[in-house]
């Protein structure tokens, strides 16, 4: 038979039923093989089987105490509830608990009832011995020998639940035993039949199953240990007549739970087992009069009217009633013919709540859309010591008809009308590029921030400067707009954007003669734009800190993922109207980016990043947990806008090719070994003969183009020279084919020197870490075979295929098929355009089923500069002559050549 001390230590055993003359024969032998030999006897037998699945299923459970209902079974109880034994007495001993009926002035009652095991409609209230209480019918003969029993059920209970004791108190008005009442009225009669056996809404229903616990309730048992029974075998203590609302909470709430895991049925309030799955929900209802945003300056900080309400399923409280309820602190309250319970821990957040709320004296738009996107009040409730305090709240907010519309728009960018790019832009839109510039300008007209997340190739700098555009034909703004880019890209930035708005007054803010103090206020004030970089944002911080800037605009926003640096504080603390962020990878490691990009473009809209942390990263990157990311979601959607070129209606927008050039600029160290270079050539110049004179300036050309590569070129460091922070042009490659990498896009990378393809080679295979090809001249038609195949077959082992592909453009540039590239790059530009486009034409080719993006990178301020100029101007000369190569570089005067080679210094680093 099962062993019920081992089953009250929590493990499943069994022991000998022996016949007292032969119980000598159990020894600890015995019993070691009894233990080793029943379970495999159990897996052969049905029935053993079913008994054994009854007693794993009925392990006590223990609470934060360590104890355990179940464990107040004695064993002959515990034989019959695990079905070891049959129960053969007629009925069976319940307890429950009567709702208050104000009409005739009673409170919560606890009765005890017998209940027929045959006919379960047959109840009798009783005594705790077990007598009939007055008006009560008679007990059926049958009952009689086991109404004994009646006395251990309640002292189980009192042992089960120490504080149901009517002399300690905490129950309520001491008195005879549970089963008479006021009325003197049989509980059946009154209630008319609204019982039920929990969890079942019948009283046929099974009176073991325990009904559903409510969160927040009161704390666990003590865990005190019983009394012994009084003299005569009656107990010191007596179950109470009635209850106080407290006690009817715990009893609703914990104690029915307890109860029935020790196998003593309860009969509840029909009503509870809805009640206790309605969680109270706090709604915010915005007044329509007052608040409204209007197509003017908004802002996340904007204050709006709103009256209280308290939502319970179908019941919604008035605010006048909400705080009567908090003024009382009730737990349980019938309001309107409808029971409701009231969480003591979530009644105390909703008062922070409401005393955070009125000392802002409103709800802002940025709570109004935290509580509409995410359905919770977390960022309502006033900041705690603790960051990791619970900060959780349902909630919910009834918006107004322009408040839904606003939000409509903001979640659904295509309800955004459309605007008519500016006439000063000088280009062509796409119908995407028009959505992505319309998003902008709809954000900026209630004050919010945005980040502008397409894809590399897609146009966001286009896109960008006609909102920049729009805004000074439309606003005629008193205040210049502020963008903050990469070093590597400032070049980029001039250029484009004389090409595409020459009406703007831009003021470039960078270089050993940038300009401080009042001087810079001055030229800002006259100025539409003013451009920087990341690393001046700190250094120049007092100048950038002194005006109030119409926008600010970071461009390749990433770099200020790291909320803890100078650099990211620095930018956080600039003062605009508008902020909006450019990046193609909002988040690239952790969840924390995003709060970074997010709280310059909206500051506070997310919270403190430890709040942040708690309340999202932690149930996100530790458990992935499906309804915080979709909250997280929520939350970013209408402030984020994010396009890929796989997306159909995208792609089918593009041509099939799209180039784009970026200008980078030198660096200190470039710059000098630029200029030194170029004196010296020109020192020499004079003296040499006519043959002498062309190979001096061939030479140059070779020379200069390998120092805006990179120094360690010239200088003939060799493959194993220090890298990092030398050349703008290798930290932007490196930069875009990172994005790139981490969209899962591969590329080609064309360079005209073998030494440049090396250093190119180790720096991206260091950074990316994986391998990245070389074909140059000197490789093998073997070794050329097989890196074509390792970057085409897509057949093969992920960790044999390769996805950054380095070519010397003369060994490279013809006769190969690399169509799984979609990026191609030329690290240094070629003369002849044509040879560019066929080395160009490896992936764009038959076969290529994706978009080709084209990037030429060009070193603004040196020959790389007027090479693309002469390409793009062809300064008058025929496409033939410029076609033909470098030699007729070696015609051109001295002073032609002055014109050529000289730096401007202007675009060389500080």
């Amino acid at each position: 038979m099962p062993d019920y001390e081992r089953w009250q230590a929590g493990e499943i055993g069994w022991k000998l039923q022996l016949p007292e003359e032969l119980q000598e024969l159990e020894t600890p032998q015995t019993r070691t093989w009894l233990q080793a030999l029943v379970p495999e006897w159990v897996e052969t037998d049905g029935v053993m089987k079913d008994n054994l699945h009854r007693l794993e299923a009925a392990v006590p459970r223990r609470g934060r105490d360590g104890a355990s209902g179940a464990a107040w079974l004695d064993e002959e109880d515990w034989l019959v509830a695990i079905g070891w034994r049959q129960d053969r007495t007629p009925m069976r001993t319940c307890l429950q608990l009567v709702e208050p009926e104000p009409s005739l002035g009673l409170g919560w009652r606890l009765r005890l009832v017998l209940q027929d095991r045959l006919s379960p409609d047959v109840l009798r209230t009783v005594t705790a011995d077990g007598e009939p209480v007055p008006g009560e019918l008679p007990l059926p003969a049958a009952w009689q020998p086991e109404l004994p029993r009646v006395r251990r059920s309640a002292d189980k209970i009192l042992r089960i639940l120490p504080w149901l004791d009517a002399r300690s108190g905490a129950g309520g008005p001491a008195g005879a035993g549970a089963g008479a009442d006021a009325a003197g009225e049989p509980a059946a009669a009154r209630t008319g039949g609204a019982l039920a056996v929990a969890p079942s809404a019948s009283g046929g229903g099974s009176a073991t199953a325990p009904p559903q616990p409510v969160s927040g309730s009161a704390g666990p048992e003590t865990g005190e240990a019983p009394p012994a029974p009084a003299e005569g075998g009656r107990s010191a203590r007596e179950l109470p007549r009635e209850l106080a609302e407290d006690a009817a909470w715990r009893f609703l709430s914990e104690g029915s739970v307890r109860l029935v895991e020790a196998g003593i049925p309860v009969f509840l309030p029909a009503w509870w087992e809805r009640v206790s799955k309605l969680k109270p929900k706090l709604r915010a209802r915005i007044k329509s009069s007052v608040g409204v945003p209007r197509q003017s300056l908004f802002g996340l900080r904007e204050l709006m009217q709103f009256d209280w309400k308290l939502a319970v399923g179908d019941l919604e409280l008035t605010e006048d009633e909400f705080r009567q309820l908090l003024e009382e602190k009730r737990r349980l309250v019938e309001i309107r013919g409808n029971w409701i319970q009231l969480d003591p821990a979530f009644m105390a957040q909703v008062e922070k709540i409401m005393k955070q709320v009125q000392k802002k004296q409103g709800l802002s738009l940025r709570d109004v859309l935290e509580l509409h996107l995410a359905g919770e009040a977390g960022g309502l409730l006033p900041g705690e010591d603790d960051p990791d305090a619970q900060r959780h709240l349902e909630m919910e907010v009834e918006l107004n008809e322009q408040l839904t519309h606003m939000i409509d728009q903001l979640t659904q960018t295509a309800a955004i009308p459309p605007i008519e790019p500016p006439d000063s832009f000088r280009g062509s839109l796409r119908h995407y590029q028009v959505d992505g510039i319309s998003w902008l300008l709809f954000l900026r007209r209630f004050g919010l921030g945005g980040c502008l997340a397409d894809d590399m190739g897609l146009g966001k700098t286009i896109q960008w400067i006609t909102y920049l555009l729009s805004v000074k034909e439309h606003e005629q703004p008193d205040a210049p707009a502020l963008l903050i880019c990469p070093t590597s890209v400032l070049g980029n930035w001039q250029m484009e954007l004389k090409r595409f708005a020459p009406s703007l007054r831009v003021h470039l803010h960078y270089g050993p003669q940038r300009l401080k103090g009042e001087d810079f206020r001055e030229a800002a004030k006259d100025a539409d734009l003013v451009l920087t970089s990341y690393t001046l944002s700190h250094l120049d911080e007092a100048e950038l800190g002194s005006l109030a800037w119409n926008s600010i605009c970071l461009d390749e926003a990433q770099n200020i993922k790291n909320a803890y640096t100078k650099q990211a504080s620095a930018i956080r603390r600039l003062n605009g109207y508008h902020r909006i962020a450019l990046t193609g990878t909002p988040i690239e490691n952790r969840l924390t980016e995003l709060w970074s990009i997010f709280d310059f473009a909206n500051p506070g809209y997310l919270g403190t990043i430890r709040e942040f942390t708690h309340r999202y990263v932690n149930a996100i990157e530790r458990t992935r947990d499906p309804e915080t990311i979709r909250k997280v979601q929520r939350l970013i959607q209408p402030f984020l806008l994010r396009r890929v070129k796989k997306d159909p209606a995208i792609q089918l927008d593009l041509p099939e090719k799209n180039e784009f050039k970026t200008f980078v600029s030198l660096t200190a160290e470039q710059g000098s070994l630029y200029e030194n270079y170029i004196q010296d050539m020109f020192d020499r110049l004079e003296k040499l003969s006519m043959m002498e004179r062309r190979g001096l300036i061939l030479a140059a050309l070779t020379k200069l183009k390998q120092v805006c590569n990179h120094p360690a070129l010239l200088l003939k460091e060799g493959p194993g020279a220090p890298w990092a922070g030398r050349s703008n042009k290798l930290e932007r490659l490196l930069e875009m084919v990172q994005e790139l990498r981490q969209e899962g896009d591969k590329c080609l990378i064309f360079t005209q020197f073998v030494e440049t393809g090396l250093l190119l080679q180790r720096v991206l295979q260091e950074e990316l870490g994986e391998p990245v090809l070389f074909l140059n001249g000197s490789t093998s038609k073997t070794g050329r075979d097989e890196m074509i195949a390792r970057f085409q077959d897509a057949a093969l082992p992920p960790e044999e295929q390769r996805s950054v592909f380095l070519l010397s453009l003369k060994a490279g540039g013809i006769g190969l098929n690399l169509t799984a590239a979609n990026h191609v790059f030329h690290f240094d530009r070629w003369w002849n355009p044509a040879v560019e486009n066929q080395a160009t034409d490896r992936a764009f080719r038959i076969g290529q089923t994706r978009h080709v993006q084209v990037h030429k990178l060009v070193t603004l301020g040196t020959l790389e500069e007027r090479i693309d100029e002469m390409i793009e101007r062809k300064m008058g000369l025929s496409q033939q002559i410029v076609g033909n190569g470098e030699n007729w570089i070696t015609e051109l005067s001295t002073d032609e050549l002055r014109e050529l080679f000289t730096l401007r210094r202007e675009w060389v680093d500080a």
